[in-house]
């Protein structure tokens, strides 16, 4: 089997694949801002739930964490979400024209045409539009976020609130809830601006064609499914796997890269893997350089630009030599 590891700042996906590219078996599990900690947790969990062996060729990883973990597994390949979000969709979907992916903290647009992503938006700056706003204002609302979509299923009045900011939105929904509307109406209004938000810091200038394929965590949600629907007028295909559908690609892609005869140690899991910082005061840049340690032994290093502290430099600075002594 070929494992993909997709890290993201909200939530840590696996997808277990055989070799005809089937899925085996998933898991989708709070991140809870310790990605090494999830990371070890989910291996763990695989190895504990799984009723029969695991043989393991191949891994890769993905996601905002994707270097990190990598390092971590020894992945076979480390590659990024555009890409591994278009070949885990392209296997189940070879049809689709439009990936929209919707996450924790970033959302994406991926564009595909004859099966080759060509074109593709990604927004990391703003939380708005993502899930952690739709989770904030569901926390709010006193509703849980499994239930979010059934609410804006059942609302009988159109309100518009405003999407373009997190802060501005939730004294929007503060006013119209003092206005007198119900949950039910308010969070169909919130579904609303979460999918225009999106489309006019995402899809500005590109050529959105059907099929569609709305992913990420955000595509369990039923009323932001049939906003976009209603915006876009034409079907939102929500596929069965759609949460980790990162995972899944690029697993993949270690399927597709992975030559030789190497299997996967679940010793990982136990394993002590920690970081930490310094900065560098070699040049102004003053870098903030950050260190991967493996049982105390320093396996990476990054955030340098002239890449002096890569691991192997014998070149130190005084700032890094009094880090060593503490």
């Amino acid at each position: 089997m070929y494992l993909g590891i997709d890290v993201g700042s909200v939530s840590t996906k696996f997808a277990l694949i055989d070799e005809n590219k089937r899925l085996i078996f998933s898991l989708y599990i709070r991140t809870e801002g310790n990605p090494i900690q999830a990371m070890k947790r989910g291996l763990k969990m695989i190895r504990e739930e799984s009723s029969f062996p695991i043989r393991m060729k191949g891994v890769g990883t993905t996601g905002s964490a994707r270097y990190l973990a990598g390092l971590l597994v020894e992945a076979d390949i480390i590659k990024n979400e555009i890409i591994s979000h278009a070949i885990g969709t392209l296997n189940f979907i070879p049809e689709v024209k439009t990936i929209i992916d919707i996450g924790g903290q970033d959302s994406k647009l991926i564009i595909i045409r004859d099966g080759i992503p060509i074109d593709f938006s990604m927004n990391t700056i703003c939380a708005a539009g993502t899930g952690s706003f739709l989770d904030h204002q569901a926390q709010r609302l006193g509703v849980s976020i499994e239930e979010f979509g059934d609410y804006a299923l059942r609302a009988k009045t159109k309100v518009n609130i405003a999407g373009r900011c997190t802060v501005f939105s939730e004294s929007d929904m503060i006013h119209k809830q003092q206005l007198g509307f119900s949950k039910e109406d308010i969070i169909r209004g919130l579904c609303e601006a979460i999918v225009r938000n999106y489309l006019a810091n995402l899809g500005k200038g590109k050529e959105i064609l059907s099929p569609v394929v709305f992913q990420g965590g955000v595509a369990s949600n039923r009323g932001v499914v049939e906003a976009l629907e209603r915006q876009l007028r034409t079907e939102v295909i929500v596929p069965e796997y759609h949460k980790v559908m990162g995972a899944i690609g690029v697993a993949i892609l270690a399927m597709e890269t992975t030559h030789k005869e190497k299997e996967f140690n679940f010793s990982v899991i136990d394993v002590d893997f920690r970081t930490r910082g310094f900065e560098c005061d070699g040049c102004p840049n003053q870098c903030e350089v950050i260190e991967v340690l493996r049982e105390d032994l320093v396996i990476s290093r990054s955030g340098d630009r002239c890449r002096r502290w890569e691991v192997g430099s014998l070149e130190k600075t005084s700032a890094f030599v009094e880090i060593e002594r503490g």
